[in-house]
């Protein structure tokens, strides 16, 4: 059962939370393990496309597959968290993303599109519960007046297997296709052609369960390193109570549209890059363009923890969604490098946007931090949403470019959200 209800304690007395000296290296770590495993969807999202001759829309399923797991366990996930308490829940979401991973087994046997999208699901299902686990967390370990600089730290390792899990994914992943082309067969010879090409995907999945499977025994070993971890009682939906406050509100619709946003265009990156009017390139030379994308992300975000310590967080996440919409215009109506390169580049603006917008939310939640990472991760389902959108947008206009429009709307909300919460804060100093 979860502890009594009541807020973790500082001992430095400055509104911080749970105590405990060198936890911070395992959710760094944590948080490079999930940041890697979900960027691979944007290298897998080409190969399947080819392999099942599937439309953007299709394609897209890949995205809200994974990220319906938000919204189906992003509460139950909070009530784990505070049944077991956040190192076993931790585990247990390890557990269940490497048994996602052996799910491609049988998926790449049978050669069924809807049997890679479920073991995708599972796979989510583990990473939102870590998830869970790892945002409140590491605003807990270490004082309040920091959290800002410290979450955007933190998802600097995210960045860090964003940027190493692509790159070494489209090597194996997309270097292995073969010259012939899935639209060119039928029957037993495409069945054939679909489980000898997949099968790279499920060696690449495997070779994760393995480190997953290390990685859960580390966290388990450190089981009781907390010390005086409590949360709140309350029921499975209580949290959405906390949408009724207009700052949680606000900032969870923000996690809905920042997230459907940046999975729509890092899912479109490599075939944008291929479009003869952008750059031309082969698949896997796209597909390692993504460490771009992600390196920038990374980038900026250790950038972004000292920026943060500085500057009001509302104002930093104005003047980055603003600039995302920039480089999406200047992309989408030019051609070349610079239309590439742009793109790319929104990677860097995106840095500090997921943290910023969790911790401006989120600030003052106390001891329903538990509950509001629940909600937050339930808001991630923009990444079942958005791209899909963005996909179809494609298909009927036939343009990429034109499609980014549906993106550049969800960053001037979230513009619209930095500005707010600035002048909020600058009217409470």
């Amino acid at each position: 059962m979860a502890a009594p209800a009541s807020a973790p304690h500082s001992a430095s007395g400055d509104g911080g939370g749970i105590n405990a000296p060198g936890l911070q290296l395992f959710v760094f770590a944590l948080f490079f393990v999930f940041g890697g495993i979900t960027s691979l969807n944007d290298v897998i999202i080409p190969k399947l496309k080819e392999l099942f001759t599937l439309t953007y829309l299709q394609a897209m399923l890949i995205q809200s597959a994974f990220f319906a797991a938000y919204f189906v366990i992003g509460l139950p996930g909070a009530a784990l968290v505070k049944r077991l308490g956040y190192m076993r829940s931790a585990v247990a979401g390890l557990v269940t993303m490497m048994l996602g991973c052996l799910l491609f087994i049988p998926a790449s046997q049978t050669a069924i599109y809807g049997l890679f999208l479920f073991a995708l699901f599972v796979l989510a299902s583990g990473v939102v519960i870590v998830q869970v686990v790892s945002n409140p967390l590491i605003s807990l370990l270490g004082p309040a007046r920091t959290a800002h600089s410290r979450l955007t730290f933190a998802q600097a390792f995210n960045s860090l297997g964003t940027t190493v899990f692509p790159y070494v994914g489209a090597t194996l992943i997309l270097g292995s296709l073969a010259g012939v082309s899935a639209a060119e067969l039928s029957g037993p010879a495409l069945d054939a052609y679909r489980t000898a090409e997949t099968r790279i995907i499920v060696d690449t999945y495997l070779g994760l369960a393995v480190a997953l499977a290390v990685v859960a025994g580390a966290v388990w070993l450190f089981r009781n390193a907390l010390k005086g971890e409590r949360h709140e009682q309350s029921s499975l939906t209580g949290g959405f109570s906390l949408l009724r406050q207009m700052r949680f509100g606000f900032g969870a619709l923000c996690i809905f549209l920042y997230v459907g946003a940046e999975v729509a265009i890092g899912s479109l990156i490599v075939n944008y890059l291929q479009l003869p009017r952008v750059m031309g390139l082969d698949q896997q030379t796209a597909g390692e363009m993504l460490v771009y994308y992600w390196g920038g992300a990374m980038v900026g975000r250790f950038i972004g923890s000292v920026v943060l310590r500085l500057v009001r967080p509302g104002l930093v996440l104005g003047f980055n969604a603003a600039a995302v919409i920039l480089l999406i215009l200047i992309s989408a109506n030019s051609g070349g490098t610079v239309a590439g390169y742009s793109i790319l580049a929104i990677g860097l603006m995106n840095s500090i946007m997921f943290p910023t917008i969790f911790t401006l939310a989120c600030e003052g939640l106390g001891s329903r931090a538990a509950d509001g990472s629940g909600i937050i991760n339930v808001a991630i389902v923009g990444g079942a949403v958005i791209p899909p959108l963005t996909g179809a947008f494609a298909d009927v206009s036939g343009s990429l470019q034109l499609a980014l429009t549906i993106p550049a709307l969800c960053y001037a909300v979230i513009a619209g959200f930095g500005l707010w919460t600035a002048r909020r804060a600058g009217a409470a100093a």
